[in-house]
């Protein structure tokens, strides 16, 4: 039985979602949350096959809510909705680990489309977007391209044991944006640890 956690903090549009994936998917067992707090707590209680969220949602945004359970369900599809079309959208998404974005405008042969992808183990994101990850990630088969250049820069200063806040005063960013991007460090690169980080920049010479 697929299991379907869908997050948003509009009613109507998680019932709209619910009901396209029941006709897809008629005995799937489908949960809703209606912010990014609801959502954390419901994709840490059980074991979901797909997770369908919004990026913008009161207490806790998508993009940061992702990271979270990108600790603990670093291979959990995800695909993430915005009412927004912006390439910086998507891009964001597609770097915070989601395997998929949708705008709300789609239609719903879109949205099967892109659920069927994404639970082949695909991601399904605009055509420039995969361009990007062809040509950056594809071939590479070194875990730190994955990061984005701000990121990387972070993750030296991390391996080399500086604390977030002297980070922070380094690169001249709030401690706090600090924490967002060592959250996007460990969840692209699956780590769980600054000493996973030190080792990792050590093996490879980055420091």
């Amino acid at each position: 039985m697929l299991k379907i956690l869908i997050a948003d903090d509009h009613e109507l549009v998680r019932h709209g979602l619910r009901q396209v994936m029941l006709e897809e998917y008629p005995f799937s067992h489908i949960e809703e949350a209606e912010n990014g707090l609801d959502l954390l707590s419901r994709a840490r209680a059980a074991k979901w096959d797909l997770i369908i969220m919004d990026i913008a949602m009161p207490l806790m945004n998508g993009l940061d809510a992702l990271l979270e359970i990108r600790k603990f369900r670093p291979n959990l599809p995800v695909l993430m909705l915005s009412v927004h079309a912006e390439e910086r959208y998507y891009t964001d998404a597609f770097q915070s680990g989601a395997s998929g974005y949708l705008s709300k405008t789609t239609t719903e042969a879109e949205l099967i489309h892109a659920v069927r992808m994404i639970l082949n183990g695909k991601k399904h994101f605009p055509k420039t977007i995969m361009l990007e990850e062809i040509s950056q990630y594809g071939g590479s088969g070194i875990v730190h391209s994955l990061l984005s250049k701000r990121e990387l820069s972070v993750f030296k200063l991390l391996a080399a044991g500086n604390a977030i806040a002297e980070i922070s005063g380094i690169l001249s960013i709030s401690a706090s944006t600090i924490s967002t991007y060592r959250s996007r460090i460990m969840a692209k690169m699956k780590m769980n640890s600054n000493a996973q980080i030190t080792k990792y920049a050590m093996e490879h010479q980055l420091i």
